[in-house]
């Protein structure tokens, strides 16, 4: 099976169903993106936070397939924003992966009490995206208020915005503003990987009885109606695994459709609950993780 494509809007094209390989352990990620790779995934999604980006670069050259055949993504973390700063760090991602090219750089979370060092960083990607030694540049949880903000100080669009998005946190609003600016909604934890509450009640999306229910009608699995709710609704979707059976459940969405009610219905079970941390809480002195030469 092909994964059919999404076009940026600078042209480049990604697959709309990609691997993530956040909290995969280094010593875990070289297998579990062969595996993903062997599935038929063109798109491994990873960050220079995630400690994993060697092992990444290592299953793409072990895989058999061209450089050209697979899409690498990968992120510049907060310690590393700043022009020179962000241009190093592309240095050490592009050394760990072992590839002159990037296909997209994306920062990964905004510096809302440092904003200035956060322009810096994205211009940065700009001129490294001039030079052509990334294809795309974007960012990665920037409310819509960051976006205005980057967008009046700085030329070029980003191409995606990766963001938390499952049915129980939709982010309706933010989802609306990337779209507005012709920005790709690229969602991160899109089948809720963490435990939420619901309704005062402790549950999880993969136990929801409406999830549960619209996976029956389809002989589907929770996960796979998630994914096709994302794929069905415009977003580009980065599910992660270690575990090649789970890997290729998630790979298996493109045969079958949800109805409109049925994508209502998940739409309708939004809490407004995050489960990652608060993009405006993110300072350098709390997450200042030092990312390594190699």
């Amino acid at each position: 099976m092909t994964i059919p494509n999404l076009t940026l809007n600078n042209g480049v094209e990604i697959p709309a169903l990609g691997f993530g390989v956040y909290q995969t352990p280094p010593e875990e990620t070289a297998a579990a993106v062969e595996a993903a790779l062997a599935t038929g995934y063109r798109h491994i999604d990873t960050a220079a936070v995630y400690g994993n980006e060697r092992g990444v670069g290592d299953a793409v050259r072990r895989s058999g397939l061209s450089r050209a055949e697979v899409f690498i993504e990968t992120k510049v973390w907060i310690t590393d924003f700043g022009y020179e700063a962000t241009l190093r760090a592309f240095d050490k991602s592009a050394r760990k992966l072992g590839t002159e090219r990037i296909d997209l750089l994306i920062l990964h979370q905004p510096l809302p009490g440092e904003f200035d060092r956060t322009v810096q960083a994205y211009r940065a990607l700009e001129q490294l995206y001039a030079d052509g030694r990334v294809r795309a540049i974007g960012v990665s949880n920037f409310m819509p208020e960051h976006l205005t903000r980057l967008l009046a100080d700085t030329e070029v669009v980003p191409t995606v915005n990766q963001i938390e998005v499952h049915p129980y946190f939709r982010q309706s609003e933010l989802l609306a503003a990337d779209t507005e600016h012709g920005i790709l909604n690229q969602a991160w934890s899109p089948i809720g990987g963490v435990t939420f509450y619901r309704d005062g009640s402790h549950g999880s999306t993969l136990d929801d009885p409406v999830i549960g229910e619209i996976a029956a009608a389809h002989s589907r699995t929770p996960a796979q109606v998630m994914l096709r709710w994302h794929l069905q609704q415009g977003r580009q979707v980065i599910p992660k695994s270690v575990r090649p059976a789970r890997i290729a459940e998630n790979f298996d969405v493109f045969d079958f459709d949800l109805t409109a009610g049925e994508l209502d219905a998940i739409d309708a079970l939004d809490t407004g609950v995050r489960g990652g941390p608060e993009p405006a809480d993110i300072t350098r002195e709390h997450f200042g993780i030092e990312i390594p030469e190699s």
